[in-house]
């Protein structure tokens, strides 16, 4: 059996990168797994059983975790997303900074990790080194999926791009540089360029107000703007239809989901170069902009809404490229957890 954790994700009332991944791994593993929460859970495991995570959690949160990974009977396995809280806590929630360390420390003690990425890997292989830690599991990526709602990917070629409409899709906060593109785009309208920007997201509590302030008063002077703030799926997928190109300014990720969703809806992605999302970007399809350097997006936004021919290369390119499915991942996670599927 695979006892799969949904303690988070089972009940939250928004899709966050981290809650995707688990409703995504759980849906393609299907009859696979029993969905248990920590709070609920009698945590009673035979010797082939697996209990797998990929949520974040600490003993504080979970109370009796640490007793239940030295006392298990059966074997344990998660996937790590990133170290974001270490390496941004200025931006990161005071929750999220203060439970990481004895969260990565206590992935050390599972049989089995998978990092989403090869940099999120190369950082928590980096953090049990520097904790000294000389018995560690298995680590290795696990490739997430570009399928985000289980829609068909939108593939085809095309001859022509005629939208003027820019996508941006994630939660308003520092880290995901909104800032930045408001700055762009205003620079642009204000050159005269006639073009929308959608901005789709909700607000992060501790760090987004003064930048969801900051959009409002700018739609009032620009038309183009648009924010919003609790986009059904089917609003978001017509905003995809409907995009140029979406893009994705963070200064830090785990994996970047939202490059790789924007791809399998068959529109290309100007994104940060950050070294995690050239992972993915370097497979086509995709602008990669200096990380956080207002004169290189301007420049590459400005071409992007005016070359009609860069527009239709590159979008053909992420309508053709290939990409990475859940089913992909799940059947990644099937191979290695033999031993529980037999017991299911």
């Amino acid at each position: 059996m695979i006892f799969f954790d949904v303690t988070k994700s089972g009940g939250a009332g928004h899709r966050s990168g981290l809650l995707r991944v688990s409703a995504r791994l759980a849906d393609e593993l299907g009859d696979a797994v029993r969905e248990v929460s920590w709070t609920s859970w009698d945590r009673r495991m035979s010797a082939g059983d697996w209990f797998f995570t990929a949520e974040l959690f600490s003993e504080e949160e979970r109370p009796g975790f640490s007793a239940f990974l030295a006392a298990r009977s059966g074997r344990v396995a998660a996937v790590f997303h990133d170290a974001i809280p270490l390496k941004w806590p200025q931006i990161t929630w005071p929750q999220s900074v203060a439970r990481h360390p004895s969260y990565m420390k206590l992935l050390a003690q599972f049989d089995r990790v998978w990092a989403v990425s090869a940099a999120s890997c190369a950082e928590l292989s980096g953090f049990w080194r520097w904790q000294g830690l000389e018995q560690v599991p298995p680590l290795d990526v696990l490739a997430l999926g570009a399928d985000a709602d289980r829609a068909p990917r939108v593939t085809g070629r095309v001859e022509a791009v005629r939208s003027k409409s820019l996508l941006s899709v994630g939660i308003l906060e520092p880290r995901k540089n909104q800032a930045l593109l408001l700055d762009v785009a205003e620079t642009l309208w204000r050159e005269g360029l006639d073009f929308e920007l959608n901005l789709v997201g909700r607000v992060n509590p501790h760090f987004g107000r003064p930048l969801e302030k900051r959009v409002k008063a700018m739609a009032k002077k620009f038309p183009g703007l648009r924010y919003h703030a609790a986009a059904s799926d089917a609003v978001v997928a017509r905003l995809y239809a409907d995009a140029r190109a979406s893009v994705f300014p963070t200064i830090a990720e785990g994996c970047g989901l939202p490059l790789l969703e924007s791809l399998w809806q068959g529109v290309p992605c100007v994104c940060s170069d950050l070294p995690v999302l050239l992972e993915n970007a370097k497979g086509g399809g995709c602008w990669p902009v200096t990380t956080n350097d207002r004169a290189a997006w301007t420049e590459v936004l400005r071409r992007v809404l005016t070359d009609d021919e860069l527009a239709v290369r590159v979008r053909n390119e992420a309508r053709s490229r290939e990409l990475p499915t859940w089913a992909a991942a799940a059947a990644t996670l099937r191979a290695a957890l033999p031993e529980g599927l037999r017991a299911s």
